[in-house]
């Protein structure tokens, strides 16, 4: 210890220039978001979960991003890619559960950096088929959001069910 205090005391003696042993690497800096970005991102979650229980595809598709995105959806296909396509998607679902559904969203996490967020959460849907069945889905969901134009816009998602990889057979009430 009297050898690491010698060193040190040198050290600033010489100059100021501390000796760093075995230091972790400095973090990257970044620059916060302002609590009004991570807001901005709630209320479009929150938007979207009222546009989605509204059955309504333009409202839904007012979060997504017009150019560039792409989508990993539980639906087949294995992609989406481009807004058109997600669309699409979209008023699929709704014309092949006509009755009543909602959406409620859970364990929601944004990390906003600059003009890129990106999010997580649990999403669980209750279905009306056109038969009057019911169907619980809950799904998990990855968002990558861009500030464009001023407005968070979805560019990139995720959405998966858990798969049981002895049965192969997929989880879709997925619980913790």
């Amino acid at each position: 210890m009297k050898t690491l205090t010698g060193v040190v005391a040198m050290s600033l003696a010489m100059g100021g220039a501390a000796l760093a042993v075995d230091a972790p690497p400095a973090a990257p800096a970044v620059t916060p978001a302002a609590p009004s970005d991570k807001a901005q991102i709630e209320a479009l979650e929150k938007g979207f979960v009222a546009g989605f229980n509204a059955k309504n595809t333009k409202k839904v598709m007012s979060y997504y991003a017009r150019q560039g995105l792409f989508v990993f959806d539980v639906t087949p296909p294995r992609e989406y890619v481009g807004w058109p396509a997600y669309k699409k998607d979209f008023d699929d679902l709704f014309a092949a559960f006509p009755g009543p559904l909602s959406l409620k969203i859970a364990d929601v996490s944004i990390t906003v950096v600059g003009d890129v967020a990106y999010g997580h959460s649990i999403q669980d849907t209750h279905f009306t088929a056109k038969d009057g069945s019911k169907v619980e889905i809950v799904v998990r969901v990855t968002d990558v959001y861009r500030k464009i134009d001023g407005k968070w816009l979805i560019v990139q998602e995720h959405v998966s069910i858990p798969v049981d990889l002895d049965t192969m057979k997929p989880d879709p009430l997925s619980k913790p």
